[in-house]
């Protein structure tokens, strides 16, 4: 299940562009800096990677053990996410000169 989800995920962020640039254009009057935003799952990357590891964790359990199942099993997915998320691969700070 998991890997289909990352199946679906992974061409829809593999496409994006440098996220954090700055250009310099200039001209004889004046100089305009433009900023370009990161993308939607750069932004919100904790919050996706927790969400889809609490779907699976509820959607495994659902079908092993009903419905108290579902409601372990999105604990126990809730929490391998997290550990994912903040611990074994946590932000990187990326910084371009």
């Amino acid at each position: 299940m998991m890997m289909a989800m990352m199946a679906v995920m992974i061409p829809l962020t593999a496409t994006e562009t440098n996220a954090q640039t700055r250009r310099y254009y200039r001209n004889r009057t004046s100089t305009t800096r433009v900023y370009n935003r990161p993308s939607f799952y750069r932004r919100h990357r904790n919050v996706i990677n927790m969400g889809i590891g609490t779907a699976a964790g509820a959607i495994l359990g659902g079908i092993i053990g009903g419905k108290r199942g579902a409601g372990i099993g999105a604990l126990t997915g809730l929490g391998g996410s997290a550990l994912y998320t903040y611990k074994i691969r946590p932000k990187q700070r990326r910084y371009y000169r």
